[in-house]
C-alpha cells in the first residue's frame, strides 16, 4: 500500500506538484497546482499509483474502468490493466460528456470511475451520469488527487491517493497578486 508521503514523493520527483502563483479554471488564484500529466508521463509511477487505486476497490467485481478525457484516460487504462478488465473513457461532444469511439457499457456492468485530479468533482459526476444512463452500476470513484480536502461528495465510495485542500483566493483578495508575482495558467481546460 502506498502512503500519502510516498504519493507526495512521486509527485515531487516528477515535477507534478507545483508551487507558485496559478490561475485556476474557476478563475480563483492559488499557490499550489497539481499537473498530473507530469507524473503520468512515467509508466513506472503511473503503474504504481493505478495499482494502488485498483487495490482500494478489490472485491468489487469490476468489469469496466472509465475516466473522462483527458486526465482520466491514462488513469483508466492503467487501473483497468491492474484489475484485468477493459479501460474506456468519455469525451465532451458539443459540451456534453459522452461515450464515443464504439465504447459501450452493458446494463448491469460494474464500473469504476477514475480521474487524475478533482476539485469540485464535476467531470466525475458527469461520467457517473453517463454510466448510470446506460444501466451500468457505479461501484465507486478513484482519484489520484482530491484537491477539495475530501469535501467533494460524489454519491459513491470515493478513494483518493492524496487528499489536500488547495488554498485559493478571489482575484481581488489574492496576496500573490498584491506581492506582484505573475500568475500562470498551467491547466488543460483553457478552452471553454
Amino acid at each position: 500500500m502506498l502512503t500519502s508521503e510516498e504519493v507526495v514523493s512521486i509527485f515531487e520527483k516528477t515535477g507534478a506538484m507545483l508551487s507558485g502563483h496559478f490561475k485556476l479554471t474557476s478563475g480563483r488564484h492559488s499557490n499550489r497546482y497539481f499537473q498530473c500529466a507530469k507524473v503520468l508521463q512515467y509508466p513506472v509511477h503511473t503503474g504504481a499509483l493505478c495499482r494502488e487505486l485498483a487495490a482500494r476497490f478489490a472485491g468489487e467485481n469490476i468489469s469496466v474502468v472509465i475516466g473522462p478525457a483527458t486526465g482520466g484516460i491514462i488513469v483508466s487504462y492503467e487501473t483497468a490493466r491492474a484489475i484485468g478488465v477493459r479501460g474506456i473513457f468519455t469525451e465532451r461532444e458539443n459540451g456534453v460528456m459522452s461515450l464515443r469511439r464504439g465504447f459501450s457499457i452493458d446494463p448491469g456492468e460494474r464500473v469504476l470511475v477514475v480521474e487524475d485530479v478533482i476539485t469540485t468533482g464535476g467531470s466525475v459526476l458527469e461520467v457517473i451520469d453517463v454510466v448510470r444512463s446506460l444501466g451500468g452500476i457505479v461501484v465507486g470513484a478513484g482519484v489520484l488527487v482530491d484537491r477539495s480536502g475530501g469535501k467533494v461528495d460524489l454519491g459513491v465510495k470515493k478513494e483518493a491517493l492524496l487528499v489536500t485542500e488547495t488554498i485559493s483566493f478571489d482575484l481581488e483578495e489574492c496576496p500573490l497578486c498584491r506581492d506582484g508575482i505573475p500568475a500562470v495558467k498551467p491547466g488543460s481546460r483553457n478552452i471553454k
